[in-house]
């Protein structure tokens, strides 16, 4: 063999260990890799920051700012296509019954922190606000290169959230008296319609698809402060972070989803 024919067999040899296992080259970028976690992961800070904005807004010396300017931004370039992307629900639990037992003020500034925290962490790991609705949060990470890492980034985005509830907001709404709050998270991945309501360039942009309609159902399906991921997902995990999740099963009067990869009934794994 050619010494010209040895580099190309190293060059395929190299892009197949990329293509089936992209967590090598991510150990071998380990000193970037590093930095980079350290600004994401710093959970001390985040929950420092949380609760300093919390508490600021109940005394009402805050007033929480959010906006969806940078998803619509980004929708806007793939109007009318279809794109894969990691879609994200995470819903607050027991807000109707918040809102039989305080104030109608200190409501609206409990879900404004849940949303504004729960933004902020999306933002952090990566990813876009589509919208609100209620009391909860709609977020989607673009996923057209590394499906492998954005699938990891997106679930380590909702076990951080879990995180800035249970030691963030919570210790704080709990020196005023009010209830601990609590969300359930689904994540799924899979291609997308973006569509935009109107002809105007100002025109709302949505996301549909069956991506979609499987993150919602999956939502409902999570227990209290808990992570449901589809398959899609889990199997572009990280081994150490898949080994956090478990196989559950729903009767088929509850889940009745196909995997559109598999044929076969859709997979769905919670946090352990």
């Amino acid at each position: 063999m050619t010494a010209a024919n040895k580099e190309v067999d190293k060059a395929k040899s190299q892009n197949l260990t990329k293509s089936t296992s992209p967590f090598i080259s991510m150990i071998a970028g380990e000193k970037k890799s590093k930095v980079e976690s350290d600004a994401i992961y710093d959970t001390d800070t985040q929950i420092k920051q949380t609760q300093d904005r919390i508490w600021k807004a109940l005394k009402r010396r805050y007033q929480y700012d959010s906006n969806l300017d940078s998803g619509q931004n980004f929708l806007r370039n793939h109007v009318n296509s279809k794109i894969p992307l990691v879609i994200l629900y995470v819903d607050l639990v027991g807000s109707t019954n918040l809102s039989m037992t305080i104030p109608v003020d200190k409501l609206v500034t409990i879900i404004r922190a849940f949303t504004y925290e729960m933004s902020s962490a999306v933002y952090r790991y990566g990813g876009f606000v589509l919208k609100y609705v209620g009391d909860a949060v709609i977020a989607f990470f673009p996923s057209l290169s590394n499906k492998f890492v954005v699938c990891d980034r997106a679930v380590r985005c909702g076990m951080s959230m879990l995180t800035i509830i249970k030691n963030g907001l919570n210790p704080i709404l709990n020196q005023y008296d009010y209830p601990d709050l609590s969300a359930k998270i689904g994540i799924d991945e899979g291609e997308n319609i973006i569509v935009q309501y109107g002809h105007d360039e100002t025109s709302p942009l949505d996301i549909l698809g069956y991506c979609m309609s499987v993150s919602s159902k999956m939502t409902s399906l999570t227990k209290s402060n808990n992570i449901t991921i589809g398959d899609d997902v889990y199997v572009r995990l990280h081994p150490e972070l898949r080994q956090k999740f478990v196989r559950v099963n729903y009767s088929a009067r509850e889940w009745n989803y196909v995997s559109k990869r598999t044929g076969e009934l859709y997979k769905l794994y919670t946090l352990k």
